[in-house]
């Protein structure tokens, strides 16, 4: 439950922009409820902290707001007669799990596929392991360890582990699966889907992980209420098809036979597909595109040809924000009179990548080995004119804003895995959505209005004398062409002549990059003359490389 104080300013804003109060209780269960919106009839939306539906979390016994994500996607799995196919970056709930063993056992076929960095039962990690994790890791085993220690002794007994360790789970229903590894690569990219689809007519689509964290809430975090994520389910069966043909390609023949999975660019490329479902158009498009396919016709061209038909308004909430091409057709947006808003995650906001810092006004230089290389983002553009509607949600903690979503003019949603950076356009296996309706749209911006009510917009004062720190150390090298009233009539495709080979790349090209010194250059050629990069994720077994160095070097190398 939020903080009284936290809800009483809710009830205001919120009545200020129109949407009616039912009640508001005081109390550790009670809380207030605001109408539930009408559903499309083959479109149905689920927020996991909308305002106007409550349930008791099944694993901490709250009684909170917001739907119960877990609990429609259980309930979907259950209602299964002959197929679930599952493409999921990570599966770590139980309830999830056991439906899918159960729908294994009752003879309905069902086939997962992970992402390979989450495709290890917890259990199975060893104490030398453990230690080797980095704190980030560390705390993610702790937690989940909690979760399937269910009498809190310290120790996971057999039934605990086959119960509750999700992966050991499906392992023992003899449920086939496999990961990103399955095509003879180290994991290309990101599997990043977030998809289901059931009987060939049933498709979830979310933006959340099958994790307590990205559904419900973190066990040690009593405030969390899980990552802000929308689920969309859709009945329609051009669209199970579409998604199926997906499932197959990253799938090929399953697991232990021949590697004809395909990942990343290796799967054969689609454009984007539209098509009706009831009196909604909806089109469809899987990323990645590899840099032989123009940027217009890859999936974060279809979020720029979405942006560009806005008449109105434009309200995003983003985990991640750091495509260039989108920032620029954003700023032609917004000098030709359309209300933008944006709301970004706050850990990427301020990041020298991220695209809020253009709309900001604010240049910043990424650092490298605790010094500022003084040199801005690759075709930075800050604006003139600083948008004072942007900037980041204010989440309990332990929450992150993990949404991916653009609403156009109050009746069009972009949706998907997708997080809007180069990373999910080129290499990522990624979803998105562009449904136009607006019904479906209504509770988008519902949700919108829920975060924006709640946010720090404009530029905060440490981000200011960062900033003013930034430009006094680097001087007018940091300084980028602001924008200040056109544009070009498109934006510019990203340029990759810049991209930094990790196999071909000298120390000193090395070097070059953000948060690479001399030290972990050295490494990085040592660790390619024993085994070639073929991937991101592969520069994580180098010493000194962790996630948010992984996040930082996305879009800036290759291999």
């Amino acid at each position: 439950m939020q903080r009284l104080q936290w809800g009483l300013t809710l009830v205001v804003l919120l009545g200020a922009v129109g949407i009616g109060v039912n009640r508001w209780q005081r109390s550790h269960s009670q809380f207030q409820t605001i109408e539930p919106l009408p559903q499309h009839s083959q479109i149905r939306v689920y927020m996991n902290q909308s305002l106007a539906n409550s349930f008791t979390d099944a694993y901490r016994q709250i009684t909170r707001p917001g739907d119960d994500l877990e609990s429609i996607i259980v309930e979907q799995i259950q209602a299964a007669q002959s197929t679930v196919d599952v493409a999921i970056q990570e599966l770590r709930s139980p309830r999830i799990a056991q439906a899918l063993r159960d729908r294994k056992q009752a003879g309905v076929r069902v086939r997962v596929v992970l992402e390979n960095i989450y495709s290890r039962p917890w259990s199975s990690f060893t104490p030398p392991e453990v230690a080797q994790m980095n704190s980030r890791q560390q705390k993610r085993y702790q937690a989940n360890f909690r979760l399937i220690d269910q009498d809190q002794n310290g120790e996971l007994s057999p039934t605990e582990i086959n119960e509750h360790d999700a992966l050991q789970v499906i392992r023992n229903a003899g449920i086939p699966w496999l990961d990103d590894t399955a095509d003879g690569s180290a994991g290309s990219g990101l599997m990043h889907h977030k998809f289901v689809v059931i009987d060939s007519q049933t498709t979830l689509v979310t933006t959340a992980n099958f994790t307590l964290s990205g559904l419900l809430g973190d066990l040690d975090a009593p405030d969390s209420r899980g990552n802000p994520n929308s689920l969309v389910v859709i009945e329609s069966q051009l669209l199970a098809q579409l998604f199926t043909e997906e499932f197959q390609s990253l799938w090929g023949d399953g697991p232990g036979q021949a590697t004809d999975s395909k990942f990343g660019v290796n799967k054969p490329w689609r454009s984007a597909q539209t098509f009706r479902v009831g009196d909604a158009k909806v089109r469809v498009q899987f990323s990645p595109s590899s840099l032989s396919i123009p940027w217009l016709d890859s999936t974060n061209g279809l979020i720029g040809q979405t942006l560009a038909k806005a008449q109105q308004q434009i309200d995003l909430a983003l985990f991640v924000f750091s495509e260039q091409p989108l920032v620029d057709q954003l700023a032609m947006e917004y000098q030709q009179g359309v209300k933008l808003r944006v709301l970004s995650d706050p850990q990427f906001a301020y990041q020298s990548y991220s695209e809020v810092l253009d709309m900001l006004g604010v240049t910043l230089s990424p650092s490298r080995s605790g010094a500022l290389t003084c040199q801005a983002e690759p075709h930075n553009r800050p604006w003139l004119k600083p948008l004072q509607t942007a900037g980041t949600s204010q989440l309990p903690s332990g929450d992150v804003l993990h949404h991916k979503f653009g609403v156009v003019d109050n009746k069009t949603v972009i949706v998907g895995s997708h997080n809007w950076s180069d990373a999910a356009n080129r290499l990522n296996d990624e979803t998105i959505l562009v449904i136009e309706h607006p019904q479906v749209a209504a509770h988008y911006q519902r949700e919108f209005e829920r975060l924006y009510a709640n946010s720090r917009l404009g530029i905060p004062a440490f981000l200011r004398r960062k900033a003013e720190d930034h430009q006094r150390q680097c001087g007018p090298q940091l300084t980028a062409a602001s924008i200040p009233f056109s544009l070009p009539s498109a934006p510019p495709s990203p340029q990759t002549s810049s991209l930094v080979n990790l196999n071909t790349a000298s120390q000193a090209e090395l070097e070059k990059l953000p948060g690479i010194g001399p030290k972990l250059a050295s490494r990085i050629i040592q660790a390619r003359q024993q085994r070639s990069f073929t991937s991101l994720a592969d520069l994580d077994r180098v010493p000194g490389v962790g996630p948010k160095l992984l996040e930082t070097l996305r879009g800036q190398v290759t291999w």
